[in-house]
């Protein structure tokens, strides 16, 4: 198995799972129907096509800059009648970057690593209004764990982020990793996706474990290679 490492970070974020109607909550981590349509939309695929494939992939992702949530209200008026529509609130996760991870065939995934780098549709993260400000694809790692290769990615925060916390020379991130067959306490979200037929979408639960990766901080203060006592040493 390989896995597929992307970066997911942008201004504006919107990831959610149980999201209807007038108000369009955000987890606080990208989910995995909201990955695999991305991904799919980078394929060229149709939301009629089957994304069983997809699915199949193991999923999970890492924290590295939780972000700040953000709600916004929306107006809309029908265009024949000119009558208002009731306002309706979307939130947002503003500043957030995030690891995300699928581990699958090798080939498959490398395909998909393709297609992110020629995109059919844009990209975009969670919601068409929140486009990402780098490229989502950083590498193809083989014959490595899911939770392995996220536990020995760099940080990837903003600059800034990593700076206003350089008084620790190593950081600790929280994980959300699909399980695979493991015991433990698992989550359950809906977010399994079985159909992305705008008339009919449909998605399963999946479970979620929850962990933490410790990672060094590029930004915290590197050790003195200077010893003043080594020429005391070579006499």
């Amino acid at each position: 198995m390989s896995v597929l490492l992307l970066q997911l970070a942008g201004p504006l974020q919107a990831w959610g799972s149980s999201a209807r109607f007038a108000r369009r909550t955000t987890e606080p981590a990208p989910t995995k129907s909201g990955v695999l349509g991305l991904l799919a939309a980078a394929l060229g695929r149709p939301r009629t096509a089957d994304p069983s494939d997809l699915a199949a992939l193991r999923f999970g992702v890492r924290i590295d800059q939780r972000g700040t949530p953000l709600r916004d209200f929306q107006t809309a008026h029908d265009l024949d009648t000119g009558d208002a529509f009731p306002i309706s609130e979307r939130f947002y996760l503003a500043d957030a970057v995030f690891v995300a991870a699928l581990q699958g065939p090798h080939q498959q995934l490398f395909e998909l690593l393709q297609a992110l780098r020629q995109p059919v549709y844009l990209p975009y993260l969670g919601r068409r209004s929140c486009p990402p400000s780098r490229p989502i694809e950083l590498s193809l790692q083989e014959d490595l764990e899911l939770q392995a290769a996220l536990e020995a990615e760099t940080w990837r925060a903003s600059q800034w982020h990593q700076w206003r916390r350089r008084d620790e020379p190593r950081v600790t991130l929280e994980l959300l990793i699909e399980p695979d067959g493991e015991t433990g306490r698992v989550d359950l979200l809906r977010d399994q996706p079985l159909s992305f037929d705008p008339a009919h979408r449909r998605y399963a639960f999946r479970g979620v474990r929850s962990s933490t990766a410790t990672v060094p901080n590029p930004c915290a203060p590197q050790p003195l290679a200077h010893d003043p006592t080594s020429a005391l040493r070579s006499q």
